[in-house]
């Protein structure tokens, strides 16, 4: 009696069945999904909100206790190139005038000018989030600084306005150039260009969707800028990868004598059990950064998550649709001899698995090495936050901050680009507060690394004194979180005692601080998190205890190694001007988590692709080693294939002018390659030839086979 068909492959013979129905239903959920989030005008912030933190409870207490304070404040920075600023009052106050017309604008501060009197600013308080302003307010912002533009003054904006007017960078571009690299490694991967183009018609019209619905979330909660970058990024990689996994075995089937229907089912209740369960552990690792308590970090992994989802459900019904309409025309148009996925004696990949079969401890000594060296970096990795100093030169962020950083004078200098703000809770003090303001004043002017500190000032109510210290370093600097954390462990609490008052650090760089320490605490956490969860996936998959170990031991290795490579990069400048970054720079305190999470997941995608094919040749009654030859020949070449595809559209993504996209660019493609080729190709076949039928042992279950 013949075998039911299972769900999977009655899915995907009856989309080849009926192609055109499952095409139009897919084109109505784009069209509604792209309508949907034009009419909800989503917007992005990089804003980060920590309830409950001490940078938080400092800025709580002074807008409290200082009618009309805000959190949010931009620099309109004007410079002089010969003479001084002062030369042209007529022009700076009517422009103070229009400044303070503005909407959303709560004041307007007087004119700080450098001691050479050729680079002054403006302090410009708002009562929203500047990034909510819209597209249109940076013209605005034009049309009020007119006047002095019309002086021959150089205008350049800084502060909270950074978010509003840096460049929001190329990243259609960057999509492109994926796409056309993607393009090409199919042609070569697969042979035709309708098997080539498939793939990646699907993965477009995914991408399109999730971005879309992405929108609609970003309209109803708070997302970072990031978010439809990253989106883009891992729906493309991984909507082309899936997709090649789905039309490699579909034209497999072909070559066996399936037709086109049984072919699609066939290869849907096979590849696409592999994608739908390589989507799940990767949307698993993405959601666990909810764990972290961060909703910040968290809804970076939801965007992420949509996209992957999208993905998935394309590669199961769009791709087997496309292969109804194309059926045994895959070959037409042929650009050089197809290869299906197939295996013989004979085949190269084979005959590797081979001589790792024979060789398993050099393999698996060598490939730890290579692992090994590329981690080292990682012992040295500096979280921090990115600020403006990192933007594109030219770009009127940088250039604010340039100008000021530059200058000379209170209130100039490197530090003058993240001030930080001391708040004194008064409540309950025991001690005047002119006392405590004299005290804290000297302590202040005395830590080592302050450039400069305003005399502590009561609120009107007396409840409070505050006081703006200048660190002598720039923001991304590990002096300046030095800094930080002398004020709020020591002078604060050693100037203060016996005094029944309680200091707070505040501001936005004590807020990107408190942000980076949080994130410390809580990354092993969601690495606890993310690894339990993927081995319990994993072991209820394979009915393996050895397996699912080892899978997440080894993603451990790749993810380290990704790491080394980006503190290579980025802090240590290895390579950094190639990716336009002239500097080194901090690693962006959330970055190291986002590529956890992400790189984790890809990882387990290339585990569970080998593992199925593996583990299909073992519970055909193959031996352990046999297996493990059959399955690297039979998904070698395919996920070699996916791994460059997805690299490609990684590097490509490190065109954008935002260093936080390159660090996840770079990363993410360090992470594929490492994974595809050391882990993949070298660590998996020589550890599963060495552990041998222990592989298979679950509690009940006999390992014959």
């Amino acid at each position: 009696m013949p075998t039911r068909p299972s769900p999977l492959h009655r899915l995907g013979a009856a989309c080849s069945r009926r192609p055109i129905p499952v095409v139009v239903l897919w084109l109505l959920a784009l069209g509604l999904a792209l309508a949907g989030q034009h009419l909800a005008h989503p917007t992005y912030s990089d804003a980060v909100s920590l309830p409950g933190s001490q940078s938080d409870t400092g800025g709580t207490l002074l807008a409290r206790a200082t009618p009309g304070a805000t959190k949010y404040s931009g620099l309109v920075v004007l410079h002089a190139p010969t003479g001084s600023v002062g030369g042209q009052l007529s022009a700076t106050a009517d422009t103070a005038r229009e400044l303070a017309a503005l909407p959303d604008v709560t004041s307007v501060s007087s004119l700080l000018t450098s001691t050479d009197g050729a680079t002054t600013y403006w302090r410009l308080d708002f009562d929203v989030r500047p990034k909510t302003l819209g597209g249109g307010y940076p013209a605005a912002l034009d049309r009020a600084t007119a006047a002095v533009r019309r002086a021959g003054l150089q205008v350049a904006y800084g502060g909270d306005l950074d978010e509003l007017t840096r460049p929001a960078g190329n990243d259609r571009a960057a999509e492109l150039v994926g796409l056309a690299a993607a393009l090409g490694v199919l042609l070569l991967a697969f042979g035709s260009v309708a098997g080539a183009v498939l793939p990646l018609a699907s993965a477009l019209v995914a991408v399109a969707t999730g971005l879309s619905v992405v929108g609609l979330v970003a309209a109803a909660v708070d997302l970072a800028t990031a978010a439809p970058t990253l989106a883009a990024m891992i729906g493309l990689g991984v909507g082309v990868d899936y997709g090649l996994f789905v039309t490699t075995r579909f034209r497999a089937h072909l070559v066996e004598g399936d037709d086109p229907e049984r072919a699609a089912g066939r290869a849907i209740a096979s590849s696409g059990h592999a994608v739908l369960l390589a989507a799940a552990t990767v949307s698993v690792a993405l959601l666990g950064l909810y764990g972290a308590g961060l909703s910040f970090i968290g809804r970076l992994g939801l965007a992420a998550t949509i996209s992957v989802v999208v993905a998935a459900a394309a590669a199961v019904t769009l791709v087997p649709a496309g292969l109804g309409l194309i059926g045994r025309r895959i070959d037409r148009l042929a650009v050089r001899r197809p290869v299906a996925e197939t295996s013989g004696e004979e085949d190269g990949w084979q005959r590797y698995s081979a001589l790792v079969a024979r060789r398993p401890v050099l393999f698996l000594v060598g490939g730890l090495a290579v692992i090994a060296a590329l981690s080292l970096p990682l012992g040295a990795m500096r979280l921090g936050h990115i600020d403006a100093g990192a933007d594109p030169v030219g770009s009127t962020s940088r250039t604010a901050y340039d100008l000021v950083a530059d200058a000379h004078g209170p209130g100039f200098g490197p530090g003058a680009d993240g001030v930080l703000t001391v708040v004194v809770d008064l409540r309950g003090a025991s001690e005047p507060a002119a006392t405590i303001s004299t005290r804290l004043s000297g302590a202040l002017s005395a830590t080592p690394g302050v450039a400069g500190a305003t005399a502590p000032r009561p609120s009107a109510d007396g409840t409070v004194l505050t006081s703006t210290v200048t660190p002598a370093t720039d923001p991304q600097s590990a002096a300046t979180s030095a800094l930080y954390e002398q004020l709020l462990h020591h002078t604060l609490p050693d100037t203060l005692r016996g005094t029944q008052a309680t200091g707070y650090v505040s501001g936005p760089t004590a807020g990107q601080l408190d942000f980076r320490d949080t994130i410390s605490r809580r990354l092993p956490l969601i690495i606890g998190l993310v690894l339990a969860a993927s081995f319990l996936l994993l072991m209820l998959v394979f009915r393996s205890l050895l397996i699912p170990l080892k899978a997440v031991l080894l993603n451990l290795f790749t993810t380290a190694a990704s790491y080394g490579v980006l503190v290579a990069v980025f802090q240590w400048g290895w390579g950094g001007p190639l990716l336009g970054v002239h500097e080194a720079v901090p690693i962006e305190s959330y970055v190291p988590m986002m590529m956890f999470a992400i790189v984790f997941g890809l990882s387990m995608d290339y585990e569970i692709f080998l593992l199925s094919s593996i583990a299909e040749a073992w519970h055909g009654g193959s031996g352990n080693t046999e297996a493990v030859g059959s399955g690297l020949a039979r998904t070698a070449r395919v996920i070699t294939s996916a791994a460059v595809i997805m690299t490609a559209v990684f590097l490509s993504f490190a065109s954008s002018p935002t260093v936080v996209i390159k660090m996840l660019s770079m990363g993410l493609a360090a992470g594929v390659v490492i994974d595809a080729t050391l882990v993949r190709m070298v660590l998996v076949p020589s550890t599963m030839t060495l552990l041998g039928r222990a592989n298979w042992w679950f509690p009940g279950r006999p390992t014959a086979g």
